[in-house]
């Protein structure tokens, strides 16, 4: 399918005293529309023209072509219909969004009944409206003319180049004569750098237009990763739509071995294997992969073993080759290099297009603040001035403080420095889209998890991460509703309360049972949806026993690569648990004497052989019974001789063991 707009200047005088005139010209416009709908309606079912737009002396015309009329008799033949006789006149191809802009003009000037009507009529309805509802990720551009030699010279500029060049000869070598038969071959571009992958494609599209191998300018392209919805009514649409020409399909992802993911993978594939296999001499399909995609690219083999590809590849380089195009970089850009340019590369190193822009990038900021500009030579980059910054706050002090978390610091250390990381490179032009940070809490109880859930919140907040910091505690009967439709609204807006702050999901696996497509199924499809429509203002911590936590991540496929820190509680060794019981009850102005430290110690020794016994849940019980017995031994000695020092100390005395019973012995701790 060609969209085409004519623009010509009309020789015709009366249409200039008509236009000067806005009733005469509405009725004008009127005689049009009746001209336009018996000219359209000889045309039906493949073509459809009309006037959609008017100057003094110009007009613009649009077109839809399916059949295998040229575009220029089809303007011809319409304009000769109006009784016009022009001066001038060009065409354009153009995209989807002209075209519907274009109709919508034709239907107020009143040429056009309703611009929908026609729309639907060529089923572009599902790639234009808006009322079925969000749009999923497809977009148009056009091709633009290259000689050969301007070709070539942009292909060497590529890190695809060995396998892109001989490709154009080849497309270059073969003129065919004659109307458009097919597709001989259909393409595989395999390269993670996204400027790259562009570039190789358009090359391509570039050559194979120019040697007539495709009809339309326009094509499509459609980016596909793991989260996102393609629906088989809009891929349809954009093969229908763009018959003669390309559809181009970028994935951002390799399928995982995993079953669960392989088999929506699969699902996919098999989609647009069909699509591809029915439209296979109408539209050419150019499959972007990521390098080494093996699963993928596994079952794309599968389902497309009878369509031939020619592969283009991603090549590295090293030594004078990576230097040449240090050299391209700094001729780009109008900077002289220099012998320190050439000395970061690395003898032997591999390197990729974005790892030598990189390169390029961190010199040419120093070279223009050294050479050109060394009044600012002393002023410090923003990388080396975040690099300096220290997490702050009293929450930070606090957590840094807390006795036997060491994983949980480490990695709450971990996801600060991320985010400094962010603000370091992106002066170096390196993507800075804000990452998901979402987590998992494995533990006991009383391991601190929930503690450590706010008082991460209160950091974020207090180091300008998250707006507001505060913290949203739910467990199952928050987020599962009782009643059929009730627990996607009900998770949406627990989702909003927590806008800005923390989500704590405690127990998180209670929301999985047994039962396939239950509400608890619901609510973690829907919590995998919000969380990424929530990617950037809200942190997901889910937490709960590590063997059945596992089991919970392995429910839904798109869980486990949303979550990036894993953070295991264990639990506490006897001495942390002292240590932790002094804490306690410093904070509460009381202190343990040397004897009741040692009981203590035999005591967490003896509770640790049990399972769960609740680490430090379990000394705060211990402490309160404690000051109990302490209050009982107290009151029954003479009261002239309690001392200050009395109140304020806990005696071995005062301290028993609950009764935890035999029990099972501790399970292991640790995540799977």
């Amino acid at each position: 399918m060609k969209l085409f707009e004519f623009n010509a200047v009309i020789k015709n005088e009366e249409w200039d005293k008509r236009y000067n005139d806005r009733e005469a010209f509405r009725i004008y416009c009127h005689d049009i529309a009746d001209i336009t709908a018996e000219f359209n309606n000889r045309l039906k079912p493949d073509d459809f023209i009309c006037l959609t737009g008017a100057k003094h002396n110009e007009a613009q015309f649009t077109a839809i072509i399916r059949s295998k009329i040229s575009p220029e008799k089809l303007f011809h033949s319409y304009v000769k219909a109006l009784g016009l006789e022009l001066l001038a006149e060009s065409e354009d191809e153009i995209l989807l969004e002209a075209t519907e802009a274009n109709l919508r003009r034709a239907n107020r000037m009143e040429i056009l009944d309703d611009e929908d009507e026609v729309i639907n009529f060529f089923n572009l309805d599902f790639l234009i409206n808006r009322r079925f509802g969000p749009r999923f990720p497809y977009s148009e551009n056009i091709i633009d003319d290259y000689s050969k030699e301007s070709l070539q010279l942009a292909a060497q500029r590529l890190f695809t180049n060995q396998s892109l060049l001989p490709e154009i000869e080849r497309i270059y070598s073969v003129k065919r004569k004659g109307h458009f038969v097919g597709h001989p071959v259909h393409y595989i571009i395999e390269t993670d750098d996204r400027d790259c992958r562009r570039e190789t494609y358009k090359n391509i599209l570039r050559a194979l237009h120019a040697n007539n191998r495709i009809e339309n300018k326009r094509y499509a392209f459609i980016d596909v990763n793991e989260d996102n919805n393609i629906p088989q009514r809009g891929l349809a649409a954009v093969y229908e739509s763009n018959a003669g020409g390309t559809v181009v399909l970028r994935f951002d992802y390799d399928a995982d071995s995993e079953d669960d993911t392989a088999d929506a993978s699969r699902e996919l594939v098999e989609m647009i294997a069909n699509f591809m296999n029915k439209n296979r001499n109408r539209v050419l399909t150019v499959l972007c992969l990521p390098k080494a995609c093996t699963n993928l690219k596994s079952i794309f083999n599968e389902y497309l073993s009878n369509i031939s590809f020619v592969h283009i590849t991603e090549e590295a380089a090293s030594g004078e080759k990576a230097r040449d195009y240090l050299k391209y970089l700094a001729k780009e850009n109008n900077i002289k290099p220099d012998k320190k340019l050439f000395e970061s590369v690395e003898e032997g190193k591999d390197y990729y297009g974005p790892d030598l822009v990189s390169l390029f990038t961190r010199w040419q900021d120093m070279k223009i603040k050294n050479k050109y500009y060394p009044e600012y030579k002393m002023v410090e980059s923003t990388k080396k001035t975040i690099a300096k910054e220290q997490a702050k706050g009293s929450a930070y002090d606090e957590l840094m403080n807390m006795i036997g978390i060491e994983d949980a610091k480490k990695v709450i250390n971990q996801a600060l420095d991320f985010f400094k990381a962010k603000k370091m490179f992106a002066d170096r032009g390196l993507d800075t889209e804000e990452g998901a940070m979402h987590m998992i809490f494995t533990g006991n109880p009383g391991t601190a998890k929930t503690t450590v859930a706010r008082l991460f919140a209160r950091i974020m907040r207090e180091n300008k991460i998250l707006e507001y910091g505060h913290i949203v505690e739910v467990g199952r009967g928050d987020l599962v509703g009782k009643y059929v439709g009730w627990t996607a609204p009900t998770i949406q807006k627990k989702f909003k309360e927590a806008r800005g702050g923390v989500l704590f999901i405690d127990e998180a696996y209670s929301l999985v049972d047994d039962r396939s497509g239950s509400f608890g199924d619901e609510a973690i499809n829907t919590i995998v949806q919000e969380m990424e429509n929530h990617r950037n203002d809200v942190v997901v911590i889910f937490a709960g026993y590590p063997d059945k936590m596992e089991q919970f991540l392995q429910k839904n496929p798109g869980l486990r690569s949303r979550i990036a820190f894993h953070i295991p509680f264990k639990d506490y060794t006897a001495k942390d648990l002292c240590d932790i019981a002094k804490l306690m009850a410093g904070k509460k102005s009381i202190r343990l004497d040397d004897e009741a430290c040692v009981k203590l110690t035999g005591i967490f020794e003896a509770a640790r052989a049990q399972t769960d016994f609740g680490n430090g849940r379990y000394v705060r019980n211990i402490l309160e019974k404690a000051k109990l017995a302490q209050a009982t031994r107290l009151v029954h000695m003479d009261y002239d001789s309690v001392t200050d020092e009395d109140v304020k100390t806990i005696r071995a005395v005062d301290i028993e063991a609950p009764v935890i019973g035999c029990g099972n012995n501790r399970k292991s701790i640790g995540f799977c």
